[in-house]
């Protein structure tokens, strides 16, 4: 995929859902995979040219693997004049280790945990760097894998909205990727031969997430074009958050 089009679905997300206003400070989660790494890019190049001004920090949580080397990603936020912070923490230790933690709670769901103890570290830095919003990489087909996960493991209906507004900080999250596919972003890594960092967790690719990830890919493939329904059966499904003209607009736009 070209930048050009990245923007694009980029900005029309973003117009869809109103989720850049003038004045904000924007930190973007990087996690050093290919999904963070487009949304940085997506983000830096709207940011030449979209009518309402704003700001880019980049923000990575250190989990505390010694093999997790972040300077690729340091020289790219350079490249695109963003700054970029780390934030260490020993999050790893505690959960595989069982320090602060009950050795039940590591072993029931690690990864439902290491995400909640991310997502803390990461919004606490946004607050003391003075951002007021929080970008996540969600891509298209993040929404419909969640809409399954709740769907099987919790017996809803439910996929996290464009945005979300978190009381207690009074950060609002953005996910400006909701209108690009997990292709798209790897055709877009190729292309530009992102720096992506592995993921040194012994537990990525194994997870509910993955599962659900395999089993929508052959009913894809077993029906081809079944993506773009489950994506339709998101936007309207009447979830909070999913508004329906803008769904009744966009659903011919949609690409998978």
């Amino acid at each position: 995929m070209e930048l050009k089009k990245l923007l694009s679905y980029t900005r029309q997300a973003v117009d869809d859902y109103k989720l850049i206003e003038e004045g904000d400070h924007i930190a973007v989660g990087i996690s050093g995979g290919k999904d963070s790494l487009t949304l940085l890019y997506a983000l830096a190049g709207l940011r030449r040219f979209y009518p309402k001004k704003f700001t880019l920090t980049a923000i990575t949580v250190d989990l505390g693997y010694d093999s997790f080397d972040l300077t690729p990603i340091n020289q790219l936020c350079e490249e695109l004049k963003v700054p970029y912070h780390i934030v260490k923490t020993e999050i790893a230790r505690i959960l595989f280790h069982g320090d602060s933690v009950s050795d039940k709670a590591v072993k029931g769901s690690p990864c439902a945990l290491c995400a909640k103890m991310r997502k803390g570290a990461l919004n606490e830095a946004a607050l003391e760097l003075g951002c007021n919003k929080v970008a996540y990489a969600h891509h298209m087909d993040d929404v419909i894998e969640t809409a399954f996960l709740s769907m099987i493991f919790e017996g809803r209906f439910y996929a996290f909205p464009p945005s979300t507004h978190l009381d207690r900080t009074q950060l609002v999250v953005i996910r400006p990727l909701l209108y690009v596919s997990e292709a798209e972003v790897k055709g877009f890594r190729n292309k530009m031969k992102l720096p992506v960092v592995a993921n040194p967790c012994s537990a990525d690719g194994h997870t509910q997430r993955a599962y659900v990830k395999n089993l929508i890919r052959q009913i894809n493939l077993d029906h081809p074009g079944a993506k773009k329904q489950l994506f339709h059966a998101v936007l309207h499904g009447n979830i909070p958050g999913w508004q329906t003209d803008v769904a009744e607009e966009k659903e011919n736009s949609i690409r998978l």
